[in-house]
């Protein structure tokens, strides 16, 4: 019986904050420095457009496991957003389809605009995305000039501030919740307005627990690259980084066994419910559990043995 293929690459085990360069898709720039890590296996947490730039977690081995919570996690973007003009892709990308005259507005009806977008909402996907309908992406039937109904879905807006005003141009502040589209809510901002918009320039800089000053940009990591693998694996951040917004708990050693093993376990003064980082006595990072009705915690994810 033959061995099974070794996989390309060494075991790199970590997240790395990315500072994601304009005019690169997600997927491109996660190769690369998929490459420039020689790492056996990474994944990002939630696409940035091309033209935007900004925070994208890279997971790499063992924290790819735990890649889902990023993905869910709220997001805090900074964009510019262009009035009295509107495209066909809701940024500065698209062809513009239509110009109109950007009234006066003071800053306090400005407000009260913005206050129309603030808390849940619901908000209609734009048809350049990768959503998924009838098994194809929405992009792709976009640029065959297909344009099919999108329903509404609830997103939430937990923060909307104006940071800027200018003419034609607004920038603000947004943290929301997973699924939000800063390209329809900068659409649907300039329609409140009565002049149409489009999103000029987007930034990400928050992603759950993790905050764009811990950013690192591409360029650094290609000059480390030539010092040595050592040198980049330092910009890497602990694989719990992810979670640090859960509470934690620690096993006695007899218990680290029986969780490792897929077995639940009990534990005094725990939550009653919901998510923990589980550690054992030395505080080494075991995995992902979550408090059951009966009060024990189950495992939900955990680091093999041999990165335990």
């Amino acid at each position: 019986m033959s061995n099974p293929r070794k996989k390309k690459g060494r075991i790199v085990n970590g997240v790395l904050l990315l500072d994601k360069p304009a005019g690169i898709t997600s997927n491109d720039v996660l190769q690369k420095v998929k490459r420039l890590f020689q790492a056996q296996k990474a994944g990002h947490t939630g696409s940035l457009d091309k033209p935007a730039t900004g925070l994208l977690p890279i997971c790499f081995g063992e924290a790819t496991k735990f890649s889902s919570m990023l993905l869910d996690a709220d997001k805090l973007y900074r964009t510019r957003i262009k009035l009295g003009e509107g495209t066909t892709t809701g940024d500065a990308t698209g062809e513009i389809v239509e110009k109109l005259p950007v009234p006066t507005i003071d800053e306090a009806a400005l407000e009260a605009v913005l206050d129309k977008f603030r808390g849940e909402i619901q908000q209609v996907p734009p048809m350049y995305s990768a959503l998924k309908q009838d098994g194809q992406r929405l992009y792709q039937l976009a640029y065959k000039g297909i344009e099919v109904e999108r329903p509404a879905r609830n997103v939430n807006i937990y923060q909307l501030t104006l940071c800027e005003q200018g003419e034609n141009i607004l920038e603000v502040e947004v943290r929301c919740s997973k699924g939000t589209y800063i390209r329809s809510l900068a659409e649907d901002i300039g329609q409140e307005i009565g002049c149409g918009a489009h999103v000029e320039q987007l930034r990400r800089l928050g992603s759950g627990p993790y905050k764009a000053s811990d950013m690192v940009d591409l360029q650094s990591l290609e000059q480390c690259a030539g010092q040595g693998l050592e040198k980049l694996d330092d910009f890497l951040k602990e694989i719990d980084s992810a979670l640090q917004e859960l509470p934690s708990a620690s096993l006695e050693d007899k218990l680290v066994e029986h969780f490792q093993q897929g077995r639940a376990v009990r534990l005094a003064g725990v939550p009653r419910a919901g998510k923990l980082r589980i550690y054992d006595s030395n505080h080494r990072f075991l995995g992902l559990g979550e408090v059951r009705h009966d009060g024990q915690i189950a495992p939900r994810r955990l680091l093999s043995a041999l990165n335990s």
